[in-house]
C-alpha cells in the first residue's frame, strides 16, 4: 500500500491537462517538436509552475474504444514521469500506429523526448522565455 503523502505526489489533476482547441493550437503553432518509433512530442513553455498535456489520437488508430485505450496510456505514462521533467511546459503526445499500446514503452519515451525538446527550447531563438505565452 502506497502512503498517503506518496499518492498526492504521483496525482494527475484535471487542471494538468489540455482541453480547448485553442491551447492545442498554441503549442502546434510553436512547431518545436521531435519523435521516436513510439510517440511524437510537441512542446512550448506555458508560463506556470507545473506541466500541462494534451493527447491527440486520430480516427486512423480505430474506434472510440481503442483511441481511449491510447489518451489513458499516455495520461498513465506521463502521471508516472511527471516528477522527473522539469515543470512550466505544454506538452501534446501524439502517438505512433502500430502494436499496443504499453505504459513503460510511452513512459522511455517520453523522458527521452521531453528532454531533448527542453533542450531544444533552451537554444530557440526566443531565448529562455516564449513570446507567445498568453
Amino acid at each position: 500500500m502506497i502512503p498517503e503523502p506518496e499518492k498526492e505526489k504521483y496525482r494527475f489533476v484535471r487542471s494538468q491537462r489540455l482541453k480547448k482547441k485553442l491551447e492545442f493550437d498554441r503549442v502546434f503553432a510553436r512547431r518545436c517538436s521531435t519523435a521516436d518509433q513510439h510517440l511524437i512530442v510537441y512542446a512550448v513553455r506555458n508560463g506556470l509552475e507545473q506541466s500541462r498535456i494534451g493527447v491527440s489520437v486520430g480516427k486512423k488508430y480505430g474506434s472510440a474504444v481503442a483511441r481511449n485505450r491510447y489518451k489513458r496510456t499516455l495520461r498513465e505514462a506521463f502521471r508516472r514521469s511527471q516528477h522527473a521533467l522539469p515543470g512550466g511546459y505544454d506538452w501534446v503526445f501524439l502517438p505512433r500506429k502500430g502494436g499496443r499500446p504499453a505504459t513503460e514503452s510511452y513512459r522511455k519515451s517520453l523522458n527521452t523526448l521531453c528532454l531533448r525538446l527542453i533542450h531544444r527550447l533552451g537554444k530557440s531563438v526566443g531565448g529562455p522565455e516564449d513570446p507567445e505565452i498568453s
